[in-house]
């Protein structure tokens, strides 16, 4: 039996590094996982003009002319963090979208303190 967290990515080999060059010698490369695409990222920034990386949607989830690569590594971290995060459903009563079990909404926190009393 193994313990732990269930993965809260899985990789299918779709995803795909674009390499852009000053010449027509542009390069498309597939990768099996994110953190395959984030070295050939990083292999090739000084070298070219751009790159990308196309998840497996088609959509474009970065661009090193938009962002530093070391950036979005620690936004996609945190992402992938707070997916792996098991939190208690809770319904507001006071339909505050911000209102979860964790962090409730002033009122909340106030109903939650006269029930104990």
């Amino acid at each position: 039996m193994t313990g732990g967290l269930d993965p809260t990515e899985a990789y299918d080999g779709r995803i795909t590094v674009h390499v852009l060059r000053d010449t027509q010698d542009n390069e498309t490369i597939q990768c099996s996982s994110y953190p395959e695409a984030i070295e050939i990222v990083r292999q090739n920034t000084e070298a070219v003009v751009a790159t990308k990386i196309e998840d497996r949607d088609g959509e474009i989830v970065f661009t090193s002319d938009e962002m530093n690569i070391e950036d979005w590594v620690a936004e996609w971290e945190n992402a992938k963090r707070s997916l792996s995060v098991n939190v208690e459903a809770h319904e507001c009563p006071y339909d505050n979208v911000a209102c979860v079990a964790d962090d409730l909404c002033v009122q909340c926190k106030m109903d939650k303190a006269q029930d104990q009393f």
